[in-house]
């Protein structure tokens, strides 16, 4: 069986920058889970995206190299991305039907605006385990999907050196963040359980990020960065009950698999 196969560097406007995502559109049924998780191991990406055209929307969904995601925010994007410059170039809009429900995606240019749901997190009074991994005491410990460690300095959260053995145990993703230098906010995040050690840019993480800083800010539109390695920018938006993540894409591999 031979796939198509695309490889866009997501939340960036240049290749070897953003969060690299592998989309590969099905033409025909859905494999099976074990093949989709299989290419996702090979591709050995932080995420591949798998869609077909069903009941007027696409079916998404999203595998790291060890597992299915309910959420992802950079492999939507890129997703989206093909769908608009090489599947439906005309198309202002689209959705996609997930795990976790509806997204919709429309363009403004280069610009692509995700509608996500918000996840905000709640206080918690602190976390020896989450500290101790981190290598550092946080300013503030939330939980929503994932842990948000806040500090408050965007250097104190780059020189954070996570013990990744330990980050693994806790069995769910770390969002750390702090206030930006040149931007409203700036974030890492570290997901080793599901073969993730730094991921470049995560988009569902903004789904607790904007909340959690739209309040303490007091605005609603959020200029976000996230201080991987690679880098990415997001254009953000809190919507109450939804957030709207936007970021640019661009393409690095067109090609096809054979499994």
């Amino acid at each position: 069986m031979k796939l198509d196969i695309y490889q866009v560097d997501a939340f960036t406007s240049e290749v070897f920058a953003g969060n690299p995502a592998a989309v590969c559109p099905l033409k025909a049924d859905w494999p099976g889970d074990a093949l989709l998780q299989s290419i996702a191991a090979e591709n050995n990406l932080s995420e591949t995206a798998f869609f077909r055209r069903e009941n007027g929307a696409y079916a998404l969904r999203w595998f790291t190299p060890r597992s299915e995601v309910d959420l992802c925010g950079h492999a939507t994007l890129a997703s989206a991305f093909v769908i608009f410059h090489h599947l439906e170039t005309g198309a202002p809009a689209l959705r996609f039907d997930t795990r976790s429900g509806p997204l919709e995606v429309t363009r403004d240019g280069e610009l692509l605006r995700m509608d996500f749901p918000s996840r905000p997190a709640r206080r918690l009074a602190g976390d020896t385990d989450l500290s101790a991994a981190l290598g550092s005491e946080p300013a503030e410990v939330l939980l929503s999907r994932d842990y948000l460690a806040v500090y408050d300095t965007q250097a104190g959260m780059l020189a954070l050196d996570p013990d990744m053995r330990l980050l693994e145990k806790l069995r769910r993703g770390v969002i750390v963040s702090a206030p930006g230098e040149d931007a409203d906010c700036v974030s890492r995040y570290f997901a080793p359980h599901v073969g993730i050690p730094e991921d470049p840019v995560t988009g569902s993480a903004h789904c607790t990020l904007v909340p959690y800083w739209a309040q303490r800010l007091g605005r609603s539109t959020l200029h976000c960065r996230q201080l991987s390695a690679r880098g990415g920018e997001l254009l953000c938006e809190n919507l109450g009950a939804r957030v709207a993540i936007g970021g640019r894409a661009v393409q690095y591999l067109r090609g096809q698999i054979e499994v």
